[in-house]
């Protein structure tokens, strides 16, 4: 297997957890995406990759229909990502992507999950050498075989192309998001959902101890409502 998709799997990212959290990061996203280019998915790219997501982890038409419309109003608080990066107890990244109607609240909150569990919260971008920012494309591999589409795919930006049970798995460069979305809808192939994820470059190595301890406040982060993804490079030796 390649490096990001063993990178996935070795890191225990949690992609959209329970379908609860799920349909509200999915909220979130359309807020964010008709405040910043409007309600008509034939013009809002953005919006139109948050559906396709939507669509993903199975969100009725009818609650996809009613988020745009929420989204639409003027009275509508709109929502900013703010990343968050420190360290968790013996020396592991950990990296928090949130969602957030009001900063003060987010960053306490994150900033007591570090520290009751033995962490501390850093600067931003202290992690840039840690974890890299991929574009994933999740597909119906149906019909599909991988070789015949990374041969396909390479020349639009394609850097791994994976099976993972009924799905393959598609990781091309944070910049290449785009052109393979497009290439992928020209080609007819049916996108479960796309995004961007975050690799480690590098793990730091725990025992079996050191992994429950350290996973107890990564299981915190991931239960707010704020928080969107956390992830980390912890690798139980």
């Amino acid at each position: 297997m390649g490096r990001a998709f063993e990178a996935r799997k070795q890191s225990k990212m949690k992609r959209w957890g329970a379908m609860a959290k799920a349909f509200t990061r999915i909220g979130k996203d359309i807020v964010m995406a008709v405040k910043s280019g409007g309600a008509n998915p034939d013009t809002n790219a953005k919006l139109r990759v948050v559906i396709q997501n939507a669509k993903g982890v199975n969100m009725p038409k009818d609650r996809i229909d009613a988020a745009i419309k929420r989204a639409a109003d003027k009275d509508t608080s709109s929502y900013e990502e703010v990343i968050y990066e420190g360290y968790a107890p013996h020396g592991v990244a950990v990296l928090v992507e949130t969602s957030t109607d009001n900063i003060n609240r987010t960053v306490a909150s994150v900033r007591s999950y570090f520290t009751k569990g033995g962490g501390s919260l850093g600067t931003t971008g202290m992690l840039n050498f840690v974890f890299e920012r991929k574009a994933v494309f999740r597909v119906n591999a149906e019909g599909l075989s991988v070789e015949d589409l990374e041969l396909e795919l390479i020349d639009f930006g394609a850097e791994e192309v994976e099976q993972d049970e009924n799905e393959i798995l598609i990781t091309t460069a944070f910049e290449d998001f785009g052109n393979m979305q497009k290439a992928l809808e020209e080609k007819g192939v049916h996108i479960i959902s796309s995004g961007f994820e975050r690799f480690p470059l590098s793990y730091m190595k725990v025992n079996a101890e050191q992994e429950a301890e350290i996973q107890k406040m990564l299981d915190k982060m991931e239960e707010d409502d704020d928080v969107n993804m956390v992830y980390h490079n912890m690798i139980v030796e």
